[in-house]
């Protein structure tokens, strides 16, 4: 009828992957994921991935971005390497993004 199990067309990660969100706590309230850390979000772009995420829960764009750009309070991590590219910063399907406080001092 159906065939066996193991016959079912199995997509592979990358064909199905998209970029992963990690969620900072500071977020946590918007996106109701108190005990989730991260969110699988399309995107090419980190400004594509604010947006998707903004449509989903209203008021994250609000607070990672002012005036268009990523707030300078905000540090961007993407695979474990700083971005300077910001909002432009392209993205594959298996990107890590991170966003995170940025540390000032003297």
């Amino acid at each position: 009828m159906f065939g066996h199990p193991s016959s079912v067309l199995r997509l592979t990660k990358q064909e199905h992957s998209m970029p992963t969100v990690w969620i900072p706590s500071l977020l946590r309230d918007l996106t109701g994921s108190f005990g989730q850390e991260q969110l699988d979000v399309p995107g090419e772009t980190v400004l594509q991935v604010i947006e998707n995420l903004d449509a989903r829960y209203p008021g994250i764009m609000a607070r990672l971005c002012d005036e268009g750009q990523l707030r300078p309070t905000i540090a961007l991590v993407v695979d474990g390497i700083a971005s300077n590219k910001r909002l432009r910063h392209r993205l594959t399907a298996t990107s890590e993004i991170h966003f995170v406080p940025a540390i000032s001092g003297g």
